[in-house]
């Protein structure tokens, strides 16, 4: 309890820390003043829907455009994303109101849908699609009032205000499909304090849309491009058959409105969530039970430790140390070599590269370095600290591959920069005369790359922005071999250069007999029992990661997410302690690979949890998008094991070097 107890004001620092980090903003980004009649430009993003997860650009369907289609320049992340930002022909002006504008408007015309364009706007808008729209940066969002008091006869209701992401495309009534072509801007503007003789300076800090359908013959436009509105609520949507030919406008308005929110803060409307309270609530829940668990774990633990070396340190009584019992018995083979080494030290450097390349970026996107307004800087951050994390990766590995008596380092370092099993499990053979040709080791990745490449193929099918272009897929491949692979072979060359991990006791040649073992000393059940406490820790968290890749939300609680990631690092090294502490008393000394597979026993609830969501909340019934979700699901998974096993194998390393550094062995 006392660990618990030494935890707790680190804790309260920590929370007091995010506090403050969910309203930074992201340095080195400058303000972009407009003056009076300035040009305000209107971007589009893309098309998302959560029931496809296939992402569009703007103009895969038949909106106005341009004169001048210009696409934005954008980085990694933002490519990944399936953003493709591009201009858009809304003539939007700083403080300039306009009442009704048509687009794409020639000779007072309508536009004309073929029957193959509306058949294609029906079904995004079926499929429930939303357009994203930007302005100064800030996304476009629809302000929903909900009413807190369900008590209809109240007529004193409270509103709950919350944004939605986008607008979107359209509605259904009985069968019938509704196209929202009318669209009304709402743009806040902060006015910055200047000097008498200076011009005043506007500052964007909202972007709300208020998406209508009008139907065409509602609408009046003359020849100038101006439509007049029709009153209240006497006009019908505009229908979209997908049978047939269908005329419409695309009309817009703009309206301005004066706020006192500064620009830094901007950010904050669309960073608000409803469910703020259970969110505060389950996280402190998950501090405290898993502070307190670890607390009585890591004393039943350190009390049983005691006893035993106590015990195994006496020699009053010769014939009592004749009949050794419990984990002391196997520390002739406790550091026995397993089977595969270059294997589990490649998936181990995997492991550690992993862990350094996530605790960087959280740590980075808590000091507000990453936030959303930075578009695709997470996700590109990601991809280059990976790339050169890989020389902590190689040094982790190369070491350990020495310590299990390793000779072909060159061999392990491939594997890890590859992540090759095959040409481990050949290579590893260290008794071997002969060596497994180099082409051997290009079969995994070719593999991994096959199965990309595949969804990346389906994803090209159907002309979704959220397919890789080649030439990008072209580039991670030369970051890939070009960076991570040298990167790799440098740490791996240090790690087995240097000193192997000094082993406490010797190990004997004839390894000893393991005894029968208990049922629940399965591999199985060791995994379902040690993952409990981990998932547990962490899935209130992995609901908001979900829904912000799912469900195109904002993530921005990096300073939880931090906090949850050490509950998460704790309960890992304490769960793998007292695994290996069982294992080792009931004298199986294989503990190496077990151990391995044991700590990233919660990524199997990882999986479940994934399962669960995909039922329960997405609405995902096509074969596509659930082909990419338990796609990237399993390699969310693979990762999270990875990340989560060299945690626990790396506690349970030092844990059992530690016990066997403290009895005297004869």
């Amino acid at each position: 309890m006392a660990t618990a107890m030494d935890w707790l004001p680190w804790s309260l620092l920590l929370f007091s820390l995010m506090c403050e980090t969910s309203a930074f903003y992201v340095p080195g980004v400058a303000p972009i003043n407009f003056h009076q009649n300035d040009p305000v430009e209107i971007k589009a993003v893309k098309l998302t829907s959560s029931r496809t997860q296939l992402p569009y650009e703007y103009y895969s369907l038949p909106f106005c455009q341009p004169s001048k289609i210009t696409y934005k320049a954008e980085n990694l992340g933002e490519v990944l994303r399936g953003d493709r930002i591009v201009n858009t022909p809304f003539q939007v002006l700083m403080n300039s109101e306009k009442k009704c504008e048509v687009l794409c408007s020639q000779s007072n015309k309508p536009v004309t849908l073929t029957v193959e364009q509306s058949r294609l706007v029906a079904e995004r808008i079926t499929e429930d699609y939303y357009v994203h729209l930007i302005a100064d940066n800030l996304p476009v969002a629809t302000r929903l009032e909900l009413y807190s008091n369900r008590d209809s006869d109240d007529k004193k209701k409270e509103k709950d205000v919350q944004f939605e992401h986008g607008y979107r495309l359209g509605f259904t009534d009985v069968n019938k499909i509704y196209l929202h072509n009318h669209l009304s801007f709402i743009l806040y503007y902060h006015r910055e304090d200047m000097e008498e003789d200076q011009e005043h300076t506007y500052r964007v800090v909202r972007f709300e849309v208020i998406p209508q359908s009008i139907r065409l013959e509602d609408l009046k436009a003359d020849e100038k491009s101006s439509c007049t509105l029709p009153e209240g609520t006497n006009s019908s949507p505009q229908e979209i058959d997908p049978t047939k030919e269908n005329q419409l406008y695309f009309t817009y308005s703009v309206h301005w409105e004066e706020s006192d929110i500064k620009w830094a803060s901007r950010w904050d409307t669309y960073l608000t969530m409803s469910d703020v309270q259970i969110h505060w609530f389950s996280i402190i829940n998950s501090v405290v039970v898993v502070f307190f668990l670890s607390g009585i774990l890591s004393m039943i633990i350190i009390r049983t430790l005691r006893k035993d070396i106590a015990n195994y340190n006496k020699e009053d009584d010769i014939e009592d140390t004749m009949e050794e019992s419990g984990w002391k018995l196997v520390h002739g083979d406790v550091f026995r070599p397993p089977q595969y080494p270059m294997i589990l030290s490649s998936l181990l450097g995997s492991g550690i590269q992993l862990f350094c390349m996530i605790l960087i970026v959280i740590f980075v996107a808590m000091l507000g370095m990453l936030s959303p307004s930075s578009r695709g800087a997470l996700m590109t951050t990601a991809c280059f600290l990976f790339m050169f994390m890989g020389v902590f990766g190689g040094f982790s590995a190369g070491r350990l591959y020495r310590t299990l008596k390793g000779h072909r380092w060159k061999k392990g370092a491939f594997c890890v920069s590859v992540r090759n099993p095959l040409c481990c499990l050949v290579g590893s053979r260290e008794a071997s005369s002969w060596a497994p040709r180099e082409e051997t080791a290009t079969l995994y990745p070719g593999v991994v790359f096959g199965i990309c490449f595949v969804l990346n193929c389906f994803i090209w099918g159907k002309h979704s922005s959220g397919a890789v272009p080649f030439p990008t897929m072209v580039a991670l491949l030369c970051m890939w071999f070009g960076i991570s692979l040298p990167l790799v072979y440098l740490g791996y060359y240090f790690g087995f250069r240097k000193q192997p991990y000094d082993n406490p006791v010797r190990t004997n040649q004839i390894p000893r007999q393991i005894p029968e073992q208990r049922w629940y000393m399965n591999r199985f059940v060791g995994i379902l029992m040690a993952g409990i406490l981990p998932f547990g820790a962490m899935f209130i968290e992995l609901f908001f990661i979900f829904s912000a890749i799912w469900e195109n939300q904002f993530y921005y609680l990096f300073g939880f997410l931090f906090l949850v990631f050490i509950i998460l690092v704790v309960s890992c090294s304490q769960i793998s302690i007292v695994m290996v502490y069982f294992q080792l008393c009931a004298e199986d000394y294989r503990w190496w690979w077990r151990n391995f597979l044991v700590s990233g026993g919660s990524a199997f609830y990882v999986l479940v949890y994934a399962i669960f969501y995909f039922v329960n909340k997405l609405d995902i019934v096509e074969f596509i998008p659930s082909l990419l979700y338990f796609g990237y699901t399993a390699l969310m998974v693979l990762s999270f094991w990875l990340l989560t096993g060299t945690i626990g194998f790396y506690a349970a390393y030092m844990f059992v070097r530690k016990i066997y550094a403290a009895v005297k062995i004869d």
